[in-house]
């Protein structure tokens, strides 16, 4: 079995992330989407974008915003792994995501990321602009490519 790279719309990769993804759902917008393929079917996507957060939106940091699987071996690291390449040929100098706390970020280690800091969970309610929560609201670990700048 050998895992290739293939490109994926936005349209296509959120129908991926909206079938497969355990706790999120589809994004709105993203600079790229990839897809990783097994012979000719989708076997995981990675979309990536502008980081949520406004302090690290600084034109040269992007973000994984979702990865899906299907559980095929060696999906996620292969996305991560292809996500980075990507930014860094786009000129891009840093990438990042989140995971739960309690996930264990094997993938995310075995394609040469770290843990770069923690973030606790909260909500995105507030008086001014109401949201229900859809999410879960528990601490997140923030992770980086080991290279990234």
């Amino acid at each position: 079995m050998k895992l290739t790279l293939v490109p994926i719309s936005l349209e296509e990769a959120n129908a991926v992330v909206l079938r497969l993804h355990r706790h999120h759902g589809a994004v709105v917008g993203h600079k790229f989407s990839l897809a990783a393929a097994v012979d000719d079917t989708i076997v995981g996507v990675a979309i990536i974008g502008r980081p949520v957060a406004r302090h690290l939106d600084d034109g040269w940091t992007l973000e994984v915003l979702r990865v899906a699987t299907d559980g095929t071996q060696n999906t996620c690291s292969f996305l991560y792994g292809a996500a980075w390449r990507a930014c860094r040929a786009l000129g891009y100098r840093r990438l990042g995501t989140y995971v739960l706390a309690d996930e264990s970020g094997v993938s995310l280690r075995a394609a040469g990321w770290e843990i770069v800091g923690a973030v606790p969970g909260r909500s995105w309610d507030c008086p001014s602009r109401p949201r229900v929560d859809r999410c879960p609201l528990q601490g997140k670990l923030r992770w980086a490519p080991r290279e990234s700048a």
